[in-house]
């Protein structure tokens, strides 16, 4: 408490207050024994200053003499003695001059631990917290514009297409009926592409505005992970793949909301088919770490390039653009599932090389599965 008290702002003022009447009554206490002893040594007041001393006494007075001058030590010496203090404030009035221009870099040095120095370190703390929200702010913009800019061109090719198509037919360029329905198809395809568009940037702006909320159930993963494949199985008979299903136990339970979860894995199976057909196989692998579910799906189709790994959850990002466009990927898939896993409180990362690639999620347990885990293991 004593030490705290000591580096207060208050306690250094009242030092120099002190210090400053210590060296006041030193300096008067020296002048009066000076004056006494020169008035001792020189009786006859021959000496100029004897005789000054003399007059000064005898016309004005050595108290109001000794306080004016008093005063005057008093000042100067207190001056001398805060002139950090002072000095400290100026550089704390500069900073804030220079955080209010817009200069948000600009930091105040702090000297002290007393308030002016809480003072300091708090004004510098607001600065950079405000430059963060500045440059979220920039960021956020910079992304609407993106946004924008990506939407703007994926939706502009398909529809540039269907208008071209609609103007031949409208004009009855068609040679025959088989042309005309040729081109029907064309434009019918370009149409579920722009749907599928439209919808993938709905559901994009939905789960990452932040208002989502979600209904949580505990949920059994493995039970869910199979009835997912199995909605899929048609489209991987269709593309001439097999699946497993490994699970290091009969169930792993996390509290999640299954609609928004199925729509996270879909990704995953929709992505292996469109781009790991290759492989001619889909392995999924459930287990665990410490308190966490794991969840791997384990294509072996072509290498994901390693430059493209960091970017593959970045909106309307595709790694292989042609092939992309071409079976309609809209680049917000993976975005969209990165965000829902987050929104789980989980993680997802991939890796990839020439013999196979994984998408590795990770979610917690349910509270009460570790628990329910020792009683059955205590029971048998």
């Amino acid at each position: 408490m004593k030490r705290r008290l000591a580096r207060t702002f208050l306690w250094k003022v009242l030092l120099a207050f002190l210090a400053s009447l210590a060296a006041l009554a030193f300096v008067l206490l020296a002048g009066y024994y000076t004056a006494s002893l020169l008035i001792s040594m020189n009786p006859s007041s021959s000496f100029f200053l004897t005789k000054m001393l003399r007059w000064v006494i005898t016309n004005i007075g050595s108290i109001p003499v000794m306080s004016i001058t008093g005063v005057f030590l008093f000042l100067l010496f207190f001056f001398l003695l805060s002139r950090n203090i002072m000095n400290y404030f100026e550089e704390i009035t500069y900073g804030l001059r220079e955080i209010a221009d817009g200069k948000l870099t600009y930091r105040i040095p702090v000297k002290s631990s007393d308030e002016l120095g809480v003072v300091a370190d708090n004004i510098n703390r607001m600065a950079t917290r405000l430059k963060q929200s500045l440059d979220e702010e920039r960021l956020a913009v910079k992304a609407k514009n993106d946004l924008i800019t990506g939407v703007s061109h994926d939706l502009r090719t398909p529809l540039t297409s269907i208008i071209g198509f609609l103007e031949y037919m409208e004009n009855d360029r068609c040679r025959d009926e088989v042309e005309y329905r040729h081109y029907t198809n064309i434009v019918y395809n370009k149409s579920l592409s722009l749907k599928k568009l439209i919808d993938d940037l709905f559901e994009y702006t939905r789960v990452t505005s932040g208002e989502l909320p979600l209904t949580l159930e505990r949920m059994d993963v493995v039970d869910f992970i199979r009835q997912l494949a199995d909605e899929f199985v048609p489209s991987l008979e269709q593309a001439d793949m097999a699946y497993t299903i490994v699970s290091a136990r009969d169930h792993y339970y996390m509290n999640a909301d299954p609609d928004e979860l199925v729509r996270a894995f879909e990704n995953l199976f929709t992505n292996a088919i469109r781009y790991a057909k290759e492989g001619k196989k889909l392995d999924i692998e459930i287990t665990s770490e410490g308190e966490e579910i794991i969840i791997i799906f384990r294509n072996y189709g072509p290498m994901i390039p390693p430059d493209d790994i960091p970017l593959l959850f970045e909106r309307f990002h595709r790694v292989d653009k042609s092939r992309s466009k071409e079976t309609g990927g809209s680049g917000l898939g993976l975005a969209i599932m990165k965000t829902i896993v987050e929104m789980h409180k989980g993680t997802i990362i991939v890796t990839s090389n020439k013999r196979q690639t994984e998408f590795i999620t990770r979610f917690p347990m349910a509270g009460s599965e570790e628990k329910a885990s020792a009683e059955a293991s205590a029971e048998a």
